[in-house]
């Protein structure tokens, strides 16, 4: 399985969502690779990578290869880097993704990273993708790579915006690229229950008929303070209302990934 958290509208909590559910889901035992396919790499700093190191296993040098002329290409499985935490490797992020991005339009390589993650099926039962809060070369590539896709959405009216604009252009890169893609729902970040705007907000989303992942993930100082020591909530406050929302979250999501199996 294959999940992509994606939304045009940065600040939505992208980055949050995508390690906490990858770790939750190496916690469960799950073999979990994530990929950062954003520049800033705030999902690569968050698992303790230094994005400016000199490495040669970034996303960067994965698609490098499929450009580079002159480049000994590294076998796929090479790429994922082990984190401090079993079973959650990760495909950091670097800088050179941006100079990167015209040559690889240029050459139409959207279909690398799927091609890449067909290697590594059986390599991982889960595997998820952050991206770029645009929808340019790295996030289509992931979500024509993807089977899954969630979005966050953070309760303001810009979000609600975004995310019509969003879904019309998903319908269109889904026809044309990756049929195989599902939305399995808008997840709700940072919500606050005792405001009535953000109740309105999310009606008007029911009333697009779009599914929503409940419970909406409240906001909290722990996610902050889970950023700056790079622990994810299940690994630094187990215990706490946010990371027990996180945790039925991924339950939901883990009991429709088996029912549909079965």
């Amino acid at each position: 399985m294959r999940r992509i958290i994606f939304n045009q509208k940065g600040g939505v909590g992208k980055s949050s969502i995508t390690v906490n559910l990858a770790a939750l889901s190496a916690a469960s035992g799950k073999k979990t690779l994530l990929i950062d396919l954003d520049i800033q790499g705030n999902s690569s700093h968050y698992l303790g990578v230094d994005i400016n190191e000199r490495s040669k296993k970034t996303v960067a040098d994965l698609f490098d290869q499929t450009v580079s002329w002159f480049s000994v290409s590294t076998p796929i499985k090479s790429f994922p880097q082990k984190t401090q935490y079993e079973n959650l490797d990760i495909i950091p992020s670097s800088p050179r993704l941006a100079a990167l991005e015209p040559e690889l339009e240029r050459r139409y390589k959207i279909y690398k990273l799927r091609e890449a993650l067909d290697e590594l099926e059986k390599e991982y039962d889960r595997v998820y993708i952050d991206t770029p809060p645009n929808l340019g070369f790295y996030s289509k590539a992931g979500l024509i790579a993807a089977n899954r896709l969630l979005i966050p959405f953070d309760c303001d009216s810009f979000s609600h915006q975004a995310l019509l604009t969003l879904m019309d252009n998903l319908a269109e890169l889904r026809n044309d690229h990756n049929r195989q893609l599902e939305l399995e729902g808008v997840v709700v970040n940072m919500f606050n229950a005792q405001a009535k705007f953000p109740a309105q907000i999310i009606e008007n989303i029911r009333e697009l008929g779009l599914p929503m992942i409940e419970p909406f993930l409240p906001q909290s100082i722990k996610m902050k303070e889970s950023h700056y020591h790079q622990t994810p909530l299940i690994f630094s406050e187990p215990k706490h209302k946010l990371t027990q929302s996180f945790s039925r979250v991924f339950e939901t999501l883990e009991n429709t990934e088996t029912a549909e199996i079965s």
